[in-house]
């Protein structure tokens, strides 16, 4: 019985050996000719407009302070402190009543003047007569001459006189220097106001159109120019060169402004210059003093290469290379250059090259050196991307341009 127990466990094992060895001598072989689908992007050029997104401030299209011109106590205010004036608009009444007397005592002096130099004129016409038949002497002439010469004077003296008396008298009505809308009134019915202090009576602003001032490098300024000159960009012309604007709060302004122009000095402290567009405000959306982002328009890239992001990645050394799917089908790496964010995409400046065939889908199954099968990229929609296809040129925050520029330099 012990004998018949210890065969049939020898027999089990001997079983169990030639299972496992047939399991290892036969492994699963892997299908001949599976190559790993991907996803690319066939590049193709396009004119790249170039974009820079600036930070600034509104500020008004004209600003003009409203100060008194003679001295007095303010009457009246006859305007409603943050509404819209006309100029010549009156603001203000000063206590016209010195000014008045002042005005009708010139009147009065001038009256004066006018009737002597009738009187000495018809004298001196007289002794002119008379003089040449010896009926009165040459002295008596010369001196009625000269009375005439100093009414004539007298009367130029009194005209002048009634003229500041009515300018002063007309001082008193405040108007509006600009068309705009009213700040702040400083004074009170019952202020006295000076014109030796220049009494700060109200603000009037004019906001409609509307100045957005920013501050741009003068290092990316010079860039700009020079990438100009060597025909790496086109210029977008001076009347394509639209400014977009975004508001504090992230919304966008819905009118586009223009670029008027651009500061010839170097702020020494900053490095930068200033940048100064204008925008209409019919709305009056636009305030003073508001922070804003404008997009400023550089120029044209022609025959730029858009890659998508998701197909741009980064070695340890932190600079950005793709892998592309090259004409023998295998993958291949490429160290890029990019120059800046549009949007979704990078903007390369070396490294790729018209038509060649960037992964952005799948980059987990392939490395480079290994074969794999291109196919059309898929859109968040579910159809194959274009080959080419761009994102519209976004903004991107200068710092972040910037930063990509100065991170990819090769």
């Amino acid at each position: 019985m012990h004998v018949k127990r210890s065969s049939l466990g020898m027999v089990t094992a001997v079983a169990l050996a030639v299972l496992t060895l047939a399991a290892c001598g036969k492994k699963p072989q892997q299908p001949q000719g599976m190559v790993p689908e991907v996803g690319v992007v066939t590049l193709q050029p396009q004119n790249v407009t170039l974009t820079t997104d600036l930070p600034g401030r509104t500020s008004p299209f004209r600003v003009a302070d409203v100060r008194a011109r003679v001295d007095g106590i303010v009457l009246k205010r006859d305007f409603t402190e943050g509404s819209d004036v006309k100029a010549g608009q009156r603001l203000y009444k000063i206590d016209p009543a010195t000014y008045q007397a002042a005005y009708d005592n010139a009147k009065a002096t001038l009256a004066k003047a006018t009737a002597n130099q009738a009187s000495t004129k018809v004298l001196a016409d007289r002794y002119k007569q008379l003089v040449a038949v010896e009926a009165v002497s040459k002295q008596d002439y010369d001196n009625a001459v000269a009375a005439a010469l100093q009414a004539d004077a007298d009367v130029q003296s009194g005209k002048a006189a009634v003229e500041t008396a009515r300018i002063n008298l007309g001082y008193t009505d405040v108007p509006a220097p600009i068309s705009g809308r009213t700040g702040l009134s400083q004074v009170t019915e019952g202020a006295y106001v000076q014109s030796g202090a220049a009494t700060l009576m109200t603000t009037v602003q004019q906001i409609d159109p509307m100045y957005v001032d920013v501050t741009q490098s003068a290092t990316e300024g010079l860039r700009l120019r020079r990438a100009l000159a060597d025909g790496k960009l086109q210029s977008a012309g001076k009347n394509a060169a639209k400014v977009e604007l975004t508001l504090e709060d992230g919304t966008k302004y819905p009118l586009e402004g223009k670029l008027q122009f651009s500061d010839i000095t170097v702020d020494q402290s900053t490095g930068s210059v200033t940048v100064r567009a204008i925008f209409p405000n019919p709305n009056r959306e636009l305030l003073p003093g508001m922070f804003v982002h404008a997009k400023l328009q550089e120029g044209v890239k022609e025959g730029g290469l858009l890659v998508p992001q998701q197909g741009v990645t980064r070695d340890q050394k932190g600079q950005p290379t793709a892998l592309i799917v090259n004409k023998e089908g295998k993958v291949e790496l490429r160290q890029l250059v990019t120059d800046r964010a549009i949007g979704d995409k990078w903007l390369v400046s070396s490294g790729l090259a018209v038509g060649d065939q960037v992964i952005v889908a799948g980059l987990q199954k392939v490395r480079a050196g290994a074969p794999a099968k291109a196919v059309p990229a898929q859109q968040p929609g579910g159809t194959p991307a274009p080959a080419g296809a761009s994102a519209p040129a976004a903004a991107v925050p200068a710092s972040q341009a910037s930063t990509a520029s100065a991170a990819n330099a090769q």
